[in-house]
């Protein structure tokens, strides 16, 4: 199983209401988040338990019911807004200590959005859907096979 890089979404028929963001925290690029997402997954599937991409946080978003179904994650990677990837639930979940804790069950593809810049911030944090950057265009040229600062330096001239 591995986590999928898209530029565009598939028709998506729920309007969602609220979003989260979060830094990825050791990852450099949009492909090593989408690589250590796959490792676990495998990993997961060879414990023989669920291998669905997730991320477990202290506490328990109390706006869920806004987040779910439509909501995602916007990943923040070296001080930008590169991506997001959908939510699927939020699930309780006790810790190896027995601490509650919330595991935000995430879809295994993350599509690519217009890069934003983005300031470090600790934890979890509520997106609204005005403010979150918008998907990549499909129909615009995407220059996946490029690499990602060049990416974004074409996108700010508006070249891509």
């Amino acid at each position: 199983m591995t986590v999928q890089i898209l530029d565009s979404p598939q028709q998506n028929t729920v309007t969602p209401r609220l979003h989260l963001i979060k830094l990825s925290v050791g990852t450099d690029s949009l492909q090593s988040l989408a690589d250590w997402q796959s490792q676990r997954m495998r990993e997961r599937i060879a414990q023989g338990v669920d291998p669905s991409p997730r991320h477990v946080t202290r506490m328990t978003p109390k706006r869920g019911e806004e987040l779910l179904p439509g909501g995602s994650i916007y990943w923040v990677i070296q001080g930008k807004i590169l991506a997001r990837q959908p939510l699927s639930a939020l699930t309780p979940v006790v810790d190896e200590e027995g601490i509650k804790r919330c595991a935000l069950m995430l879809e295994p593809t993350l599509f690519r959005v217009q890069p934003r810049p983005r300031k470090p911030f600790q934890g979890w944090r509520y997106l609204t859907v005005e403010d979150a950057p918008a998907d990549i265009n499909p129909n615009a040229p995407s220059g996946t096979d490029m690499p990602e600062d060049m990416r974004e330096e074409l996108a700010k001239f508006g070249l891509l």
